[in-house]
């Protein structure tokens, strides 16, 4: 993509504000550039397109691996569609540290979903960002929301690390587990559990039904003993077979019902408040490393450096502190 003139950047934010699904893949796959030139781009449509966002209910979807994610979310999609919602899917895929490319490619998984007229799926790798997210997922939700999508969910890579990047750019954070999952909540750990809004087992069918049903028993147990992430609400245990597509209409149900109670408490806008703020000091974060990495003199002591930390010559604060006073200094 070429530097474009401001006439041409209008143009396409127009095209994404009417719906028109090749501008909003284009202006994705420009937020995930790592160009100099595609991120000024990117950054001068999203002030285009940020008085059209706020307006969808975003939902962040996780679990360990194996517990049928692309497959609730194919279910919970086709439900919403069917209730009158266009629904657009962010499926952040692992990546390969080979290649840097996705491994799973949800569009294959999500067949029926992603032939609907009215949904979205947009497979993205995650890269080495913590979490299971991508690190513009949440410049591509502002972007879906301008598009018009009622719904748009985060399918994070999977339980085990750091799901509060999810939780900070998400309304509702629902956590799928299996069957059996009360005996050692599978090794998921408690704060990973506290951040959960809905907790669904997912594969509630044959002879999987019991042990589910126990599953949801031990899991509320855990539950009543946790603080609520939002003053109107207490997270739920639903149980659903995403297979048999049994038990959809219930999770559909209480998402609404959520949507509703945060809205009426005030916590609803008070949470997008605090995610844009959490969003800047990420920002700053990522974009002062960005920064000390393409510094020739930073480039030019680091190696040294790192080799004194590693022998116990200096410490690590020791060493960030000289490198980040010289970078200061000579900008």
């Amino acid at each position: 993509m070429n530097a474009v003139s401001d006439s041409s950047l209008a143009q396409h934010a127009a095209q994404i504000e009417a719906g028109d699904r090749r501008a909003l893949a284009r202006a994705i796959t420009l937020i995930e550039s790592t160009r100099a030139d595609h991120r000024r781009q990117a950054e001068a449509l999203i002030e285009q397109l940020l008085p059209r966002s706020g307006k969808s209910l975003r939902i962040g979807i996780s679990g360990p691996p194996g517990v049928g994610k692309s497959t609730f979310i194919e279910a919970f999609g086709q439900y919403a569609i069917g209730q009158g919602k266009r629904l657009a899917v962010l499926a952040v895929d692992p990546s390969s540290r080979l290649s840097g490319g996705s491994i799973l490619g949800d569009k294959t998984r999500m067949e029926v979903l992603s032939r609907a007229e009215a949904a979205f799926i947009r497979p993205s790798p995650a890269g080495l960002t913590l979490g299971g997210v991508a690190r513009r997922t949440r410049e591509a939700l502002l972007v879906c929301e301008a598009a018009g999508f009622d719904l748009i969910i985060v399918e994070t890579v999977g339980v085990g690390q750091s799901e509060t990047a999810v939780a900070e750019m998400v309304d509702l954070f629902l956590l799928l587990l299996l069957p059996g999952a009360g005996d050692d909540l599978q090794g998921i750990k408690r704060g990973i559990m506290e951040l959960a809004d809905i907790l669904v087992i997912n594969k509630d069918d044959g002879d999987l039904s019991t042990a589910a049903a126990r599953s949801a028993a031990d899991v509320a147990n855990a539950l009543g003993l946790m603080q609520p992430r939002h003053a109107g609400w207490r997270p739920e245990v639903l149980r659903c077979s995403a297979l048999k597509q049994t038990g959809i209409d219930a999770v559909w149900m209480r998402v609404e019902a959520f949507a509703t109670a945060l809205k009426q408490s005030g916590g609803f806008d008070a949470q997008r408040r605090d995610q844009a703020k959490a969003w800047l000091w990420h920002e700053l974060s990522d974009s002062l490393i960005e920064a000390l990495k393409a510094d020739p003199h930073v480039a030019a002591q680091l190696g040294a450096l790192e080799t004194k930390v590693g022998a116990g010559k200096i410490a690590p604060g020791t060493a960030a502190r000289s490198l980040l006073a010289g970078f200061l200094h000579r900008t």
